[in-house]
């Protein structure tokens, strides 16, 4: 089923998300990680559409969705959580599953616990917790933080290949397709990640956004957690800490990969659809 490309305006912010399996009565969301897109989920997102519809936005300041005019007070999980719950209002919809890499699993897992409470009836969480290493934090921001330029797209898919190596086996149509949806040009030609660099002032203005032990201790839905097994972020001590404080939470370790597993093989996709299914 072809996707479509869509913009939407909720709280003066004009989001782009791509949409997959329109038709179907169930809904999942799909939110990618810190300094990705919505394209990140092409993937699973084209796998879940066969029974599923599946939304995959671009939070404020990356891909094709608006930069913030505020970044202080707009890059934090307060603004990003009523950007999704006004997002899911603008489409109408009630109950819906949510998968989340990275810091779109932080998100939902806020959003599950606070905003969209009773609303998000399923979580997956891809390679993130309620308490994540400091060191990993310290490694995205500095690369996240400041972004390379490169004279051609090829150099840009180089660079990808290196700083997201931990997301595991990848084939190379599926590095291109990364690299061609996830670069921008500069005014003076060069290409660059489709980010506002500023985004990473949320763990300036906002360092508390990821310690969410206390909306952990709130949820009483099933949840899904995917733990890539070299992970640096999400400590395997945390995971199993996780699993003891939540009764319906069930931990799965993905060999190959590091943070995050990219969900693009045939046993992620078994995992995530078996979970949404309730199997």
């Amino acid at each position: 089923m072809n996707p479509t490309s869509n913009y939407v305006r909720v709280l003066d912010t004009e989001l782009h998300y791509m949409e997959w399996g329109a038709g179907h009565a169930g809904t999942v969301i799909a939110w990618h990680g810190l300094a990705r897109t919505g394209r990140d989920m092409d993937d699973i997102a084209a796998h879940l559409a066969q029974r599923w519809r599946v939304i995959c936005p671009d939070t404020i300041g990356r891909g094709l969705s608006q930069w913030s005019r505020d970044p202080e007070r707009d890059y934090c999980f307060a603004h990003y959580e009523r950007l999704a719950v006004a997002l899911l209002d603008r489409l109408g919809l009630g109950r819906v599953s949510w998968l989340g890499t990275s810091m779109g699993g932080a998100l939902g897992l806020r959003a599950a616990a606070g905003g969209l409470r009773g609303r998000i009836e399923r979580l997956v969480l891809n390679d993130i917790g309620p308490e994540v290493a400091p060191q990993a934090i310290e490694r995205i921001r500095q690369y996240a933080g400041n972004p390379p330029a490169f004279d051609t797209l090829g150099e840009l898919e180089t660079y990808f290949r290196t700083v997201y190596a931990p997301y595991g086996a990848m084939t190379d149509a599926q590095w291109r397709r990364l690299a061609e949806t996830s670069a921008r040009r500069l005014p003076d030609g060069r290409v660059t990640p489709h980010y506002d660099p500023a985004m990473v002032q949320q763990f300036v203005h906002h360092p508390h956004d990821y310690d969410q032990w206390d909306a952990w201790s709130r949820l009483d839905i099933p949840v899904l957690v995917l733990r890539g097994a070299d992970s640096d972020l999400l400590e395997p001590q945390v995971a199993r800490w996780m699993i003891e404080r939540h009764r319906h939470a069930t931990l799965i370790t993905v060999p190959g990969c590091g943070h995050a597993p990219a969900l693009n093989t045939a046993q992620h996709f078994a995992w995530v659809e078996d979970f949404l299914a309730g199997r």
